[in-house]
């Protein structure tokens, strides 16, 4: 079974056809996953990560059958959201905190300006992406980490360390609530941005995190955060150096 067809095994059949709102959303999701999906990708949120849905951006959603899910809506006229498409952030401690308070509380207004502040300072830049944490598991991530490029797969490594690959595939979803080839693929996109905002080419940025081809590598771009690396780029760091060196439209 395809990691694509085990998360959509774990959604149950119910969420939200395709909508927007006139609010800014935070998504955030302390039990079970959910995914939405807008402008054609797909973010995964889960305890790890939240999901900033800007004003007026069309996306739909499917919840895991155990799924609780936390929105908090932020009036768009007077709040400054960095981001004009769904980002993925990584959530920290105080915003969790903040969060949960907030739930327990049952406030259902908009949210204040504090848990704003606190959520829009989240890091957006890169793919959320959880540590493992038993030695096995950690050891193949340190590894993948100085060689992203390794083709080597879940039961080669496996065989490595003197494990089952079902035991090591276990092991990195329960221990980080991504398949080991979602996590792979995160890590070699993080990876990527540093490459690309140092002005190397597609190709070659491709090649060198892991990627076959550098179409493979523009798609799973698009997928995981939206856009192209040339758009994303232009749009987090304007006037840098791979302005004219991108071909990936």
């Amino acid at each position: 079974m395809t990691d694509t067809a085990l998360l959509d095994a774990d959604l149950a059949e119910w969420g939200h056809d395709p909508h927007t709102h006139e609010e800014h959303q935070f998504l955030y999701v302390p039990l079970g996953r959910i995914v939405v999906t807008a402008e054609g990708a797909e973010h995964v949120i889960e305890g790890a990560s939240g999901l900033w849905m800007p004003a007026g951006v069309e996306h739909s959603a499917r919840f895991g059958p155990d799924a609780l899910v936390i929105a908090e809506e932020f009036d768009a006229g007077e709040n400054r959201l960095p981001y004009r498409a769904a980002t993925a952030v990584e959530m920290t401690p105080l915003a969790r905190r903040r969060l949960l308070a907030r739930a327990r509380s049952g406030d259902e207004g908009l949210g204040c300006p504090e848990l704003f502040a606190t959520l829009a300072a989240l890091r957006g830049s890169r793919l959320p992406l959880p540590e493992p944490q038993s030695r096995i598991p950690r050891a193949v991530a340190r590894e993948l980490t100085v060689q992203p490029a390794d083709p080597r797969t879940a039961a080669e490594w496996a065989s490595v360390f003197f494990t089952s690959s079902t035991s090591l595939r276990r092991a990195f979803r329960s221990e980080t609530g991504l398949a080991f080839t979602e996590w792979r693929t995160r890590l070699r996109l993080n990876l990527s941005l540093d490459l690309l905002a140092k002005g190397n080419l597609v190709g070659a940025v491709a090649a060198r995190v892991g990627f076959t081809s550098a179409n493979g590598y523009i798609l799973a771009f698009r997928r995981h955060f939206g856009e192209t690396p040339g758009a994303y780029l232009a749009r987090h760091c304007p006037g840098g150096p791979f302005d004219v060196q991108l071909q990936d439209s």
